[in-house]
């Protein structure tokens, strides 16, 4: 009986050298005639420790990591293929306390199988969702997303029941299913590690949806800078037409759907799904203005339903357990759990899925295990390039839509990213103008022009020139942007910008000997 051995081919990981593991394990075991099967998986998302390699063993999954190709060989000498004691061996990865503490819903699987293999993913509970779904009315899908409490992991945290109502009640003889992977916030990798590491679930996820509102082919955005995940969801859709899930008589229920997956161009503004869905289309990625809403008169003019990976994703194990199993998690309006991601000066960088409510503090210090420098965490990004930045006295304040927005910022897409005590918060503010200048779709003034002038504006302030008064342009400009932008590109630039002013003034009074008045 041969001995599987499990190596991740998570982008991480591949840039940390597993290939090579993969190929010296391979070498080793043959030539100490152990018989061995690689099983290429995705990551567990404990990234610290990719190259995180597993054996199974009669008493369960033995991890070890970080691995490089020269462990290999001590690996093998000191028993690898029976879990053997080492200075890398990690125990049973779901003992791990970065992982176990988690609540893992969405993303149970990912680490654990064969990305593209349909036998793995149904061996490990795939495709129970959609058979719940298709026993049940359209109607009756749609109410059960609804009374899960599930809201847009996307960012913008809208209700998905509603939408799903909507596309499922718009009358035309064709409608599309479309999920935004393109996961553009910095910080962000959940949608990544997902759709390399269990594509199923994304494609099963879209299929419910696609029965629930009445769409026969729908489409995956993903980003350009993906390419093993694009690889992976091509191949992964291949194989589940193959297999019966996808196509023509979806699981002999006669129901139809047909999926694609596209790759991007790069645009960060094609994360709007507006911007998207032109692209989608074959045009340059241009903010719509609303209405119509795309549910409305989305891809192609029909009727679209748009979601974020993360919302496709949680839909199965509704489906599965039930809408009132998943709204026991969170709090409040914010149910379920959420997919946060752990980056920037960080020690224990990686994917947690927690139910809503935990603390910016708790993830930090209880996940992440503080600063990789050592020196004192000063501000906290949350929710992408357009989120706030929290100084210390605002990190315990839950990861909850209104919790959030209480405090002047946002969850976004769940991205955290750390900077300690030496970041400089004025060029943190000046980034976020940048970022926005070159992202701007352009098509309205606000955002194109407003953008460029902060960069101009936030330049004098940094260098002395006359700060009070130019910070008081920078507040007059974030006024405009926020209330004349046409999407949220211009409209939560200020957010970043604002929140580094009001709770950093120190650093932006560097030329002056008067104090900034902070709002």
């Amino acid at each position: 009986m041969s001995i599987k051995i499990f190596v991740p081919k998570d982008a991480v990981a591949l840039g940390l050298g597993a290939n090579r593991v993969a190929r010296e394990i391979f070498s080793g075991a043959e030539q100490r005639g152990l018989d061995v099967e690689i099983v290429r998986t995705g990551t567990r998302g404990m990234l610290w420790l990719e190259p995180m390699i597993e054996v199974a063993t009669p008493e369960g999954r033995i991890a070890y990591g970080p691995v490089t190709h020269a462990d290999v060989e001590g690996l093998l000498d000191a028993g690898l293929h029976e879990g053997g004691a080492h200075a890398l061996r990690l125990g049973n990865p779901e003992e791990i306390p970065f992982l176990k503490r988690q609540h893992r819903l969405t993303f149970h699987r990912c680490g654990v199988v064969d990305p593209v293999s349909v036998e793995d993913y149904r061996a490990h509970g795939g495709y129970r969702g959609l058979e719940a779904a298709l026993k049940l009315e359209p109607a009756k899908v749609v109410e059960q997303v609804k009374d899960s409490g599930l809201r847009g992991r996307g960012g913008a945290g809208f209700p998905a029941g509603i939408k799903w109502n909507t596309v499922m009640l718009a009358e035309n003889e064709r409608k599309y299913v479309v999920c935004n992977a393109d996961e553009g916030d910095s910080g962000t990798f959940a949608d990544r590690i997902m759709m390399e590491g269990d594509p199923f679930n994304l494609i099963e996820g879209m299929t419910i949806a696609a029965v629930a509102v009445g769409a026969t082919r729908g489409y995956i955005y993903c980003r350009s800078e993906y390419p093993q995940a694009f690889r992976t969801m091509r191949d992964a859709i291949a194989n589940g037409v193959k297999a019966g899930t996808l196509g023509e008589n979806i699981l002999g229920s006669g129901k139809t759907f047909h999926l694609e997956v596209r790759l991007g161009a790069g645009a960060y503004i094609c994360g709007e799904e507006t911007s998207l869905l032109e692209s989608l289309e074959g045009r340059r990625g241009l903010v719509r203005a609303k209405p119509p809403i795309p549910a409305l008169k989305g891809f192609m003019g029909k009727p679209t339903l748009v979601n974020n990976v993360m919302t496709f994703t949680a839909v199965p194990w509704i489906l599965e357990h039930g809408a009132k199993a998943y709204a026991e998690y969170g709090m409040g309006r914010s149910l379920g759990t959420l997919p946060i991601q752990l980056a920037g000066n960080i020690k224990q960088g990686g994917l947690i899925e927690y139910a809503f409510g935990i603390t910016i503090r708790e993830i930090i210090e209880d996940f992440g295990g503080g600063t990789f420098s050592g020196r004192p965490v000063r501000a906290v990004q949350v929710g992408g390039p357009l989120g706030a930045y929290f100084p210390d006295n605002l990190l315990d304040t839950p990861l909850d839509y209104e919790k959030m927005a209480a405090a002047k910022g946002l969850v976004g897409h769940g991205g955290i990213v750390v900077f300690d005590d030496t970041v400089d918060m004025a060029k943190q503010a000046r980034f976020a103008f940048e970022f926005c200048a070159t992202e701007s779709c352009g098509k309205c003034t606000p955002c194109r022009i407003g953008a460029t002038r902060g960069v101009e504006t936030m330049d004098k302030v940094i260098a002395g020139n006359r700060p009070e008064a130019n910070i008081e342009l920078v507040k007059d400009l974030c006024e405009i942007m926020t209330d004349g932008s046409l999407c949220a590109m211009g409209g939560l630039t200020p957010m970043p910008v604002m929140s580094a002013i009001t709770h950093f003034p120190e650093d932006f009074t560097r030329g002056s000997s008067l104090p900034i008045a902070a709002e």
